[in-house]
């Protein structure tokens, strides 16, 4: 997946961040910028993933207030 055009968000101002790619088949490739190793999602598993991030269940319940 060299060939892949990775992004990271513009709060990554240090270079330890996450970067992300899509795939030919619709999903997803994130991989840690000062690694080499890559975790690959379905189309599928990436929406469930961002739904869940929409819906705050991932959010630490120490900052919910």
């Amino acid at each position: 997946m060299s060939e892949a055009r990775y992004v990271t968000s513009s709060y990554c101002l240090d270079g330890d961040c996450v970067a992300v790619a899509a795939d030919a088949g619709g999903g997803v490739v994130l991989k840690d910028t000062k690694g080499s190793g890559t975790l690959s999602f379905t189309a599928d598993e990436w929406s469930a993933f961002l739904a869940g991030v929409r819906a705050g269940e991932f959010d630490d319940a120490r900052l919910r207030g």
